[in-house]
């Protein structure tokens, strides 16, 4: 059977999070005066991630919720700094998230080949969105960069679904959405584990979207993407597997 629809993953695959998240955290901080207190501005952004990438995962686990892990992040994120963070009130935590987020979001945008690259595909494809995330912010994030109306109503999160990728049954999911089986069905996304070997593993056509071009080999099933512009053409010569 051809290929008749196309999932999607969000974060740094239609959108720029990396980008939009180093201009919100640096600006925050030099806002409150605390970029000083780090080496570099390098070494303020790997804190930042790596406190997120800790505290999202409880999110994902479901042993927060998004605003627990908003709340989370920043104390401790301050505690690094000595900065008081245990005597940090649930409303002052989510004060100071909420001056980052508004200089986050201030930078939001859409990858320069998502739109292009959506507006080729929408007349041939079924297009939806499968996240690790939360559906109302996702879909007001997609609007803000004028990429919803490309996809549909096919919006599958993981705070609705109640499991996250890589489990197959998300995918499975969003395929449900789209009506189609997954071996129907193609999903796009820059992490590798969790997008692309996820995606295989349930059944899909895996496209790994590899931007920085790193070279890193991908396992048989799992096709390598560098912008999504080449996406229709990989599509429409992929010979899918019976």
């Amino acid at each position: 059977m051809p290929i008749r629809g196309v999932l999607f993953d969000v974060d740094d695959t239609l959108f720029d999070y990396t980008g939009s998240e180093q201009a919100g955290i640096l600006a925050h901080l030099r806002d409150v005066g605390l970029l000083e207190r780090f080496p570099t501005p390098r070494a303020a952004l790997t804190l930042w991630r790596d406190v997120m990438e800790y505290q999202y995962a409880r999110y994902l686990a479901r042993e927060l919720t998004l605003r627990g892990q908003q709340i989370e992040r920043t104390r401790q994120f301050l505690a690094h700094l000595g900065h008081g963070a245990e005597h940090l009130s649930d409303e002052q935590a989510a004060a100071w998230f909420a001056g980052y987020a508004a200089h986050r979001d201030a930078a939001w945008a859409a990858f320069p080949d998502a739109e292009p690259a959506l507006r080729q595909l929408a007349p041939h494809y079924r297009l939806g969105i499968v996240s690790n995330s939360d559906t109302d912010h996702q879909r007001r994030k997609l609007g803000a960069i004028g990429l919803l109306d490309h996809l549909g109503d096919v919006l599958v999160c993981s705070d609705q679904h109640g499991e996250a990728k890589p489990a197959p049954g998300i995918f499975h999911a969003g395929c449900a959405a789209l009506g189609l089986p997954p071996h129907e069905v193609a999903y796009v996304g820059d992490k590798y584990t969790v997008d692309a070997e996820g995606a295989r593993n349930a059944g899909l056509h895996a496209f790994w979207l590899d931007r920085a071009a790193t070279g890193a080999p991908a396992a048989d099933g799992i096709h390598v993407l560098h912008l999504l512009t080449t996406l229709p053409h990989a599509l429409a010569t992929l010979t899918p597997v019976p």
